[in-house]
C-alpha cells in the first residue's frame, strides 16, 4: 500500500479542539493571575493581618516558589498518572487552598495557605503544553494555540492586580483568593468532557533527591536575597546563597548521572533554548517587581481605590495580550532575535517613565505599565515558541516544563529582588518619631506605617505619613534603576544568544 503525502497531512483542529483549548486556558489563568492578583491586596494585609515586612514578601514569593521548585516534578508524575488526571488533582486542591487563604486569620496562616496554593498549581501547569501539542497536530494550529498559552500566561500575570482591584472595591481581601473557587467548579466537568488523557508510554522512576535538592536549591537564594536586604552580608546570608548554590551544583551533576533525569541539562548547550530561557525568566522578573511596586504607588501614595486602580492597570492588560499575537505576526519579517531585545528595551523605558518622570502619578504608572506590556507580550510569546521549537519533538516536554520554571523564578526574582531593594531603602529613609520607634514592626511597610500615622495628632502623623511616603517614592526609584540595568542586559544577551533563532 502506497502512502500519499495527503495521507501524512496532520488533521486540522476542529471545534471540539479549539473548546479544548479554551478549558486549558482556565488553569493557565489560575496560576498566572494568582502571581499578580495580591497586588492590591498588600495595602489592606498589611493593616489588617499587621505582618512584618519580610512576611508580606514572602506572602507574595512563596507561591511562585513553591510552583518553580515543583514544577517539573509534577511535570514528571503528570507523565506516568496522566496529565489530565493531575490537572483534576490539582484543581480540586488550588481551589480548597483558596478558601483556606481567603479566611486565613493570621499572616502566619496566610502564608501558609500561598505555599499550599503554590504546591497544587505545580500540579496545573505541566501539563498544559504538553496536552496542547496532543490535541493540535496541524504545525499552525498548534503555533496558534501555543500563542494563545502564551497571551494567557502573561495576560493573566496582567489581569491579576486588575481583577484584585474590582473585587477589593467591593469586597474584603480574601476574595482575591476566593474567586478562585467558582471558576475550578466549572473547569473540572468541562476538563473531564472535553480533555484527552496522555501520559509518557516509557517514563523514567521519580528520582525524589532530585525533587529534594530542586527544592534546596532555590528556597536559601531566595531567603538570602531577602535577608541581604535587610541585614546586609552576615554569616546567615552567605550561609544561604552557598547552600543554594551547593545544592544546584548537585543537582546538575545528578542529571548528568542519572539515565532519565528529571532535567535533561544538555538542552541548556543549544544558546538559542538558553537564551530563550533566561529572556523568559527576565521579562517576568520586571513584570512581578514592578505590580509589587505599582499597586501600593497608586493605591497608598497617589490615593486612588482599589478599582480606579485596576482602571489604571487595564490598558497595560489589553496591550501585553494583544502584543503576544502581535509578536506571531510580526516575526514573520522581523528577526527573532530583534524582537526579543526590543522587548526588553520597551520593559526599560516603562521603568524609567514610571520613577524618572518626576512626581509619580496616574498617567505616568498607566503609560509605564502599557509600554512594559507591550514588551512582556511580545517577549513570552516569542521566549516560548523557541524553547519548543530549538528542541526534538520527545523533549518537548522537558523543555515546556524548564520553560515554566524559568516563568515562576522570574516572578520569585522581581519580587525578592526589586521588592527587596525598595525595602530596604525604605526601612533605611522613613523618618519615625523616637517616642514611637520601639515597635519598629509597625513601621516596616508603607501601608501599616500610614495606619499608624491615621491614628497620630496632625503634628506627629502628618510628617511621618509624608516622610514614609518620600522614603517609598525613593525606593520605588532605585529598585526601577536595578530592574533598568537588569533589562538591558537582558537585551544585550538575547541579542547574542539569538543570532540563529529560527524565524
Amino acid at each position: 500500500m502506497t502512502t500519499t503525502t495527503r495521507d501524512l497531512t496532520p488533521t486540522r483542529a476542529t471545534a471540539r479542539d479549539w473548546l479544548a483549548l479554551a478549558v486549558l486556558m482556565l488553569p493557565v489563568l489560575l496560576v498566572s493571575v494568582d502571581n499578580t492578583v495580591l497586588s492590591f491586596a498588600l495595602p489592606e494585609i498589611s493593616t489588617e493581618l499587621r505582618p512584618t515586612g519580610s512576611q508580606l514578601l514572602w506572602i507574595v514569593d512563596v507561591y511562585a516558589l513553591m510552583l518553580a521548585g515543583l514544577l517539573i516534578a509534577m511535570g514528571s508524575l503528570g507523565d506516568r498518572i496522566g496529565r489530565r488526571r493531575l490537572l483534576l488533582v490539582g484543581a480540586a486542591g488550588f481551589g480548597a487552598a483558596s478558601v483556606v487563604a481567603a479566611f486565613s486569620p493570621s499572616a502566619e496562616a496566610l502564608l501558609v495557605a500561598r505555599a499550599m496554593l503554590g504546591f497544587f498549581g505545580a500540579m496545573l501547569m505541566p501539563s498544559t503544553l504538553s496536552l496542547i501539542r496532543n490535541v493540535f497536530l496541524h504545525p499552525h494550529d498548534r503555533r496558534l494555540a501555543i500563542a494563545t498559552w502564551a497571551a494567557m500566561f502573561s495576560g493573566g500575570a496582567a489581569l491579576g492586580p486588575i481583577l484584585g482591584g474590582v473585587l477589593l472595591e467591593h469586597f474584603w481581601w480574601g476574595s482575591v483568593f476566593l474567586i478562585n473557587a467558582p471558576v475550578v467548579l466549572v473547569f473540572v466537568p468541562l476538563a473531564v468532557v472535553l480533555l484527552p488523557e496522555s501520559r509518557d508510554p516509557r517514563p523514567g522512576p521519580v528520582d525524589l533527591p532530585s525533587i529534594v535538592l530542586s527544592l534546596l536549591a532555590m528556597l536559601p537564594v531566595v531567603y538570602g536575597i531577602k535577608h541581604l536586604a535587610k541585614a546586609g552580608v552576615d554569616d546567615v546570608t552567605l550561609l544561604s546563597f552557598g547552600v543554594g548554590l551547593g545544592c544546584a551544583v548537585l543537582f546538575v551533576r545528578r542529571q548528568q548521572r542519572l539515565a532519565s533525569p528529571m532535567v535533561d541539562v544538555t538542552l541548556f548547550t543549544d544558546p538559542v533554548f538558553s537564551g530563550a530561557i533566561v529572556a523568559n525568566l527576565l521579562s517576568l522578573m520586571g513584570l512581578a517587581g514592578f505590580l509589587f511596586f505599582g499597586a501600593q504607588l497608586l493605591q497608598l501614595v497617589l490615593g486612588l481605590s482599589p478599582l480606579a486602580s485596576a482602571l489604571v492597570l487595564l490598558p497595560g492588560l489589553v496591550v501585553t495580550v494583544a502584543g503576544g499575537f502581535m509578536a506571531v505576526r510580526l516575526v514573520r519579517v522581523v528577526p527573532v532575535r530583534v524582537l526579543v531585545s526590543l522587548s526588553f528595551v520597551a520593559s526599560s523605558i516603562g521603568y524609567a517613565i514610571a520613577a524618572f518622570t518626576g512626581q509619580p502619578t496616574v498617567t505616568s504608572v498607566l503609560v509605564a505599565f502599557a509600554v512594559m506590556g507591550l514588551g512582556i507580550g511580545i517577549a513570552e510569546t516569542l521566549t516560548n515558541d523557541l524553547v519548543l521549537s530549538s528542541v526534538p519533538p520527545h523533549k518537548a516536554g522537558a523543555a515546556s516544563a524548564i520553560s515554566e520554571t524559568a516563568y515562576e523564578v522570574g516572578a520569585v526574582l522581581g519580587t525578592a529582588v526589586l521588592g527587596s531593594v525598595l525595602t530596604a531603602t525604605y526601612r533605611g529613609h522613613l523618618q519615625v518619631p523616637p517616642m514611637f520607634a520601639t515597635d519598629s514592626a509597625a513601621y516596616e511597610t508603607l501601608g501599616s506605617t500610614l495606619e499608624q500615622a491615621s491614628r497620630l495628632s496632625a503634628h506627629l502623623g502628618g510628617p511621618l505619613a509624608e516622610s514614609a511616603r518620600e522614603a517609598f517614592d525613593l525606593g520605588v526609584q532605585r529598585a526601577s534603576g536595578v530592574a533598568i540595568v537588569v533589562a538591558l542586559l537582558a537585551a544585550a544577551v538575547s541579542w547574542r544568544t539569538l543570532a540563529n533563532a529560527p524565524r
